[in-house]
């Protein structure tokens, strides 16, 4: 979060320092050579630029985002939420480990207050305060959210629902001890599985809940660090980020360029690959040359 927040500030920072040229200036240019005319929105929002006090408003849902997620991770206040914890066993599942005792993926535990979900929701029913929205518009808003990513939000139950079956059926244990037969060499594809997790299931939550466990499991079989795995796998995840089609349609329609995720997929698919490389060679040398990184 620190590091977002500094990466942004760098970008305001450079923006209002480096003025910019008269070639910056110039129609972009987009796929087929066609110079892409501003939108008579854009161009009046140039013509007429939001006052300081716009700007604060706008910027204000992410603050109180900020604000409620550190408060929260307070050790007194975070005690506090925990005791809103409730541990349930799921009905209907009596599974057991490989030793034949009862296994404790049937128990789900329901984080009520310390879940993101939940601090989510109070940083928006805040946001809707500051702002002054009315309930109604508040909700309308939620709504459409919820409609926009409907299939991604059953994509990810999907996902997590075949990760528990993997983990509890043994198919994650049995995976990790093949792909551990690679030895050191498992360090330099790790990042890959998380990279084409996110990729085909569009989150990198689905991709270290599915791949997550296998990784630990081939790191521990392969003599490598548990910790650098999981995190390789992430890792590799953020990158997939980029190419994934809920992402590409996403940020086509911010920018008001719907149907062109073909030509945003052609331009950052190079810089995905080039970094999941870097991510791969830095897995690979932290394992036997830097393990002094990791913890």
């Amino acid at each position: 979060m620190i590091a977002s927040l500094f990466s942004a500030g760098a970008v305001v920072l450079l923006v209002r320092i480096r003025a910019p040229r008269a070639e910056d200036t110039r129609a972009a240019v987009i796929a087929g050579g066609a110079a892409d005319t501003p939108t008579p929105e854009f161009a009046e929002r140039v013509a007429n630029p939001d006052s300081r006090g716009e700007v604060v408003r706008a910027y204000a849902p992410y603050g109180i985002i900020i604000a409620v997620f550190v408060i929260c991770q307070i050790s007194v206040v975070k005690k506090f939420l925990e005791k809103a914890t409730i541990t349930v066993h799921w009905p209907g599942l009596h599974l057991y480990t490989a030793e034949g005792a009862p296994s404790t993926l049937p128990n789900f535990a329901f984080n009520l207050l310390t879940t993101p979900g939940t601090q989510m929701l109070v940083a928006g029913i805040v946001t809707m305060t500051v702002l002054r929205l009315s309930v109604s518009n508040a909700l309308k808003a939620y709504g459409a959210t919820l409609y926009q990513l409907r299939w991604a939000i059953v994509t990810v139950m999907a996902v997590l629902a075949l990760a528990f079956v993997m983990n509890a059926s043994g198919q994650t244990i049995t995976l990790g001890t093949w792909m551990a037969g690679a030895g050191g060499a498992f360090a330099v594809i790790s990042p890959m599985l998380g990279w084409l997790g996110t990729a085909v299931t569009e989150s990198d939550t689905s991709s270290n809940s599915l791949f997550g466990a296998l990784q630990v499991t081939a790191a521990a079989k392969a003599g490598l660090s548990p910790v650098l795995m999981a995190a390789s796998n992430s890792s590799g995840g953020v990158l997939g980020k980029m190419i994934s089609p809920q992402n590409l349609a996403i940020g086509a329609a911010a920018v008001g360029v719907h149907g062109k995720e073909g030509d945003i997929f052609r331009r950052v698919v190079i810089w995905s690959l080039v970094f999941l490389v870097f991510i791969c060679a830095l897995s690979g040398l932290q394992a036997p040359v830097l393990s002094w990184i990791v913890p």
